[in-house]
């Protein structure tokens, strides 16, 4: 992903731990977000958190921006395609973001899940797509295409998984104040699967096929 930069001084080299930072600043507003909705952690703490960690989010997009457009205004169009396949990727980890902050809106409408006797499935669907995104994290700093496949895979397969609760609850005899937040947090988690999808999709597909799998033939992209 990141051999262009590699190839120049400094502030390219600033500007990939910069996109690492984004990912690690997702997962830390995820963490905190679904930290409050599952494990009765302090919301308005963790709102003040998220918020300021969004600000970095949404500052180190802008700056990357900038930088990859002087890039290409000096070196350039020799790597054209890597420069647009970054700005898709660092807008989908500024989704995950906001996500991550609707999740935390959940707490404003009184949803917790603590003690609530499904809390075991929650804490391990979490935990399974906290580590996501270090893997992506990983992936995108020392590209291997083994591992980036077997990450896909994963992830469509939590996405599935996500898809498939919010059906199962749609259709549940249980009341809504029971079914919906319920959901909305697992359509929430499904977005953010997809969104961790496709950034890997950018190590190992060309531009055209980025947010797509199978060399383009599904379409996998989800705000």
């Amino acid at each position: 992903m990141f051999e262009f930069l590699r190839k120049e001084e400094k502030p390219l080299d600033q500007m990939e731990a910069r996109v690492l930072s984004m990912i690690g600043d997702a997962r830390h507003s995820f963490d905190l977000a679904t930290a409050a909705v599952l494990s009765g952690a302090s919301a308005e703490q963790a709102r003040a958190e998220v918020e300021a960690t969004d600000n970095r989010i949404n500052e180190a997009e802008q700056e990357i921006r900038q930088g990859l457009v002087v890039h290409v205004a000096v070196q350039g169009s020799h790597d054209i395609g890597t420069v647009l396949g970054t700005i898709l990727l660092i807008k989908k980890i500024e989704r995950i973001g906001d996500q991550a902050k609707n999740i935390l809106d959940l707490t404003d409408e009184g949803v917790s899940l603590v003690d609530a006797p499904d809390i075991d499935e929650f804490i391990a669907d979490r935990t399974t797509i906290s580590q996501m995104f270090a893997d992506a994290s990983a992936l995108l700093a020392d590209h291997d295409d083994v591992k980036a496949e077997a990450f896909i895979k994963r992830s469509i397969e939590m996405r599935n998984h996500c898809e498939d609760k919010v059906r199962e609850y749609m259709h549940s005899d249980e009341p809504g104040h029971w079914a919906v937040p319920r959901s909305i947090l697992y359509r929430y988690w499904k977005r953010i699967a997809a969104n961790l999808l496709g950034v890997v999709t950018t190590t190992i597909e060309p531009l055209q096929h980025i947010d797509y799998i199978g060399h383009g033939a599904v379409d996998i992209d989800d705000d």
